[in-house]
């Protein structure tokens, strides 16, 4: 009996003694698909907030030291991974290692977290750089608590996450986190998004884990002025198809909403580099819908149409916008015509991506098996991969690339044109094939290339003979027995290629319809795009030389161009000088020396696509002296172009940025207006049938060398159907905050949109205010900024104040009254544009006839002339 006593309490011993980590053990398992690690924890621990099991970093690591946050600030903030860090104090590159159980190919959300927190007492806040793999990811610099997230693909069953010295400070890191996903979620095409602001709208508080499966953060956000937050707590139907997101419910329940159904809801940031590519999710659901109401609307990013949304009570929608890239950038969403209720937004992530690691595609795409090649290429120098040298000026680049007999076979991996910083390439004597890609000209740093010894067919490119020719590319082709090297080469000689399909303008008065005999689905597609420019070219136009109408342009004017003359032109797209929906704008120069801006499809751009064929349609039949002129297209499937002749003073809303030291009068102001509402009277009144723009905006109307403005971008312009129409019935076009706000009622687009458009253009020009304007507290349409000045009569406050009171009192007057007549809600109370333009050469000889004699001294309250409200005006654009 004593025995089996002893036996008990000795079992009870052990079993609690075990109980603490049983239960570690089996809370650590309520975390599928998560890795959590406290950098510098000196044990394991579940987060009882957090829901969530955190593991101590031993394991993951294998260098670096644990050490505390200074136990002054220690209670600055609450959680439990800001405690502890681990430094790396010694060695250039330190990495953790990350095994997640389901491998690669997965998508995965990797959140690593700092906060120096004076460990050391020097007050000395480190720099250092931040690797996913082999990719640097960001520079971390912050004496505050930060966390950096991204949305990582990995090609292999681990992922390492590095911390780079750079000199500036002992690297260090908190907390490591990694997430599983659904792959169907986000988007990724190259490897990687960055995730930068996770939005919870409407609301003042920010959830995690437990609430979101995912543990993504969503920070609370709420706007004033104007905007309004509204909630429900009804349960949320998640059972749709894109539960994948699985937003959490606490945050679907708030949202933002504009207060009046005409103002659009705007949101705008600033991107760092232009050319970073942006990716926008909005999340909304419906929480306010009763028997009877509609709420529907139409999003935009960066001024373009993205999708139009009929929202149902408490069902979850998930939009994701088309990649965007710009320095200012901006997302709006309107209500649609039939809507009953204001546009709304639950939240929205921002995302920008990504990162391409060129070696590890080429190693993949190849298949190179080397036991060097593993890591990263260039870091450290002692292990630097066989076959390559680096630069280490800033951070490390590869500067040169050897894979002569390697066994490479296939054509050449697009994959190399993003080694940019490459002087020399060798990719001789393997089994290479296919043409020479045109990408190897256009590596900037580009030296020394040698392809001989393979299997290359089709002729080179003429910008590599041309570099060859004038000494800036040694180039080696030898040994390449069906690669014509000649500038001249014969059909016979070269490998068949496929054709693109060349379609040139038709003269208006070609009658005959060509008949093209073949069963191929390339033929029937010639046939359709043929068709539609002959529709198109029924048009007519008048002769009116005072106005500058010179009637349909000649053929040979508006010739086909080859790719290969378009590559020859823009000198290899060396210089990029726009860029828009349809593509990249690039400076170019004819044989005869003309310069031109020759307008390149990009191939990842549908609605460039269609753009095309619009714009060559209308370009080929319209001309005017306030047109921009198209000089010829280019038409091969891969190579689309549009070749115009070349404004050299860019557009106008950048000569009225407030940057701009360069002022513009206020006669070349109205000028301007003028040469404006020349080449808006000629496509509403000066062919048959008239065509209507749709998309007037200061940035649409570019300057030439001597400061004459001519209006660009018919991509979205629409000619009637006879010429006694009065309307176009067609789907959201335009900008907002040109938009006219007729449209939401009548689903129609007229000449008169047009002049509300030009009304708008017109208030840029007076003012120098952008037609939304920004500010920290949000955005506010021009009209509304205007129109309290106007009923005040405060003149000094509507002009331009660089101008400094350099213009006549009455002229600016009567700039104000013809903008105020062209904006009213109603088409039907706006001019027709001959009346417009009229009107404004009265005002510009005012101003030269007077010679200024009214100056700002001389200024009196007009608010009785303008007694129009705020409603009887045309602010349903991007108010605020």
């Amino acid at each position: 009996m004593g025995r089996s006593m002893l036996l008990l309490l000795w079992c009870a011993s052990i079993a609690s003694s075990l109980a603490p980590g049983l239960k570690l053990l089996a809370l650590a398992q309520q975390n599928p698909g998560f890795i959590s690690i406290d950098c510098g924890a000196p044990n394991d621990y579940h987060d009882d907030q957090l829901n969530i099991y955190y593991k101590a970093d031993a394991g993951y690591v294998d260098s670096g030291t644990n050490v505390q946050v200074s136990t002054q600030v220690i209670y600055q903030n609450n959680q439990q991974q800001s405690k502890n860090l681990r430094i790396f104090p010694s060695g250039k590159r330190n990495c953790y290692t990350l095994m997640p159980d389901e491998g690669k190919g997965n998508t995965y959300l990797v959140r690593a977290s700092f906060w120096y927190g004076n460990y050391d007492g020097k007050n000395q806040t480190p720099a250092f750089d931040l690797h996913i793999d082999v990719n640097y990811w960001i520079t971390v610099n912050s004496s505050s608590w930060i966390y950096e997230e991204i949305i990582y693909t990995p090609p292999r069953d681990y992922i390492q996450l590095c911390l780079v010295n750079i000199g500036s400070g002992v690297p260090f890191i908190s907390a490591l986190e990694l997430r599983l996903l659904d792959n169907s979620t986000y988007q990724i095409n190259s490897g990687a998004l960055v995730t930068n602001w996770k939005y919870n709208l409407g609301s003042l508080s920010t959830y995690r884990h437990p609430q979101d499966v995912y543990d993504r953060i969503w920070n609370n956000k709420t706007y004033s002025g104007g905007w309004s937050s509204v909630s429900n707590t009804t349960a949320i139907v998640t059972s749709t198809s894109n539960d994948a997101y699985k937003v959490p419910p606490e945050v679907l329940m708030t949202a933002t909403q504009v207060q009046n159904i005409t103002d659009p809801l705007s949101l705008f940031w600033t991107s760092e580099n232009s050319t970073t590519v942006w990716y926008i999710y909005f999340h909304f659901v419906e929480l306010q819908l009763q028997k009877g109401q509609l709420r529907e609307f139409a999003i935009y990013v960066q001024d373009k149409f993205v999708e139009t949304v009929t929202l149902e009570n408490l069902k979850p929608v998930t939009v994701a916008s088309l990649p965007i890239s710009g320095h200012n950038l901006n997302l709006t969403i309107s209500a649609t015509a039939r809507s009953s209720l204001p546009p709304l937004l639950n939240a929205v992530d921002y995302l920008c991506g990504g990162l391409v690691n060129a070696m590890y595609d080429v190693k993949k795409t190849y298949g190179v098996i080397r036991a060097s090649w593993q890591g990263d290429p260039c870091i450290p120098t002692q292990y630097t991969w066989s076959g390559l040298n680096c630069s280490y000026d800033s951070s490390p680049r590869i500067i040169s690339l050897n894979l002569s007999s390697s066994g490479l076979k296939g054509p050449i991996a697009t994959s190399i044109s993003n080694l940019t910083a490459v002087v020399s390439l060798d990719l001789s004597k393997n089994s290479l094939t296919g043409s020479m890609p045109d990408f190897l000209a256009q590596m900037p740093n580009l030296k020394v290339l040698n392809l001989s010894g393979n299997n290359m067919n089709g002729s080179v490119p003429q910008t590599l003979l041309k570099k060859k020719a004038d000494g800036s590319l040694l180039l080696s082709l030898d040994g390449n027995p069906n690669l014509c090297q000649s500038d001249n080469c014969q059909t016979s000689n070269v490998q068949p290629k496929k054709k693109g399909i060349s379609v040139a303008p038709i003269i208006a008065s070609v009658a005959a319809i060509l008949v093209l005999v073949s069963l191929g689905a390339l033929a029937v597609l010639w046939i359709i795009k043929r068709r539609q420019i002959q529709d198109v070219t029924t048009i007519t136009t008048t002769t009116n030389s005072s106005e500058g109408y010179t009637g349909t342009l000649k053929l040979s004017k508006n010739r086909p161009f080859t790719s290969t003359e378009v590559t020859r032109i823009t000198d290899n797209f060396r210089t990029v000088i726009g860029e828009g929906g349809f593509g990249k704008v690039y400076f170019g120069r004819l044989d005869d020396g003309i310069q031109v801006a020759v307008k390149m499809l990009s191939r990842s751009s549908k609605q460039g696509y269609k753009e095309f064929h619009a714009k060559a349609q209308l370009l080929m039949v319209v001309h005017h002296r306030n047109l921009v002129s198209l000089i010829g297209y280019c038409e091969e499937f891969e190579n689309m172009a549009l070749i115009y002749e070349f404004m050299s003073n860019g557009n106008v809303r950048q000569h009225l940025s407030a940057h701009n030291p360069s002022v513009l009068s206020w006669s070349e102001r109205l000028k301007i207006a003028i040469d404006v509402a020349q080449g808006l009277e000629y496509l509403h009144n000066g062919g048959k049938p008239p065509v209507v723009h749709r998309d007037l905006k200061t940035p649409n109307i570019l300057l030439n060398e001597n400061m004459q403005a001519k209006i660009a971008d018919l991509g979205l312009s629409k000619a009637f159907v006879t010429e006694h129409d009065s309307h176009i019935s067609t789907r959201p076009a335009g900008t907002p905050g040109y938009f006219d706000p007729e449209f939401h009622t009548s689903g129609n687009l007229s000449k008169k949109s047009d002049v509300y458009s030009f009304g708008i253009v017109l208030f840029e020009l007076i003012t120098g205010h952008p037609a939304i304007i920004r500010s920290s507290e949000g955005s506010m349409h021009i009209l509304r900024w205007v129109t309290p000045l106007i009923e005040r009569g405060d003149i000094q406050s509507i002009v331009d104040p660089r101008l400094n009171g350099q213009f006549n009192i009455g002229s600016a007057w009567k700039a104000v009254e013809i903008a105020m007549s062209c904006v009213p809600m109603t088409a039907v109370q706006r001019p027709d544009m001959n009346r417009v333009l009229s009107e404004l050469k009265e005002c510009l000889t005012v101003e030269i006839g007077s010679g200024r004699s009214q100056r700002m001294g001389n200024s009196k309250r007009r608010s009785e002339s303008f007694e129009m409200t705020s409603i009887e005006l045309g602010i349903a654009p991007n108010a605020r």
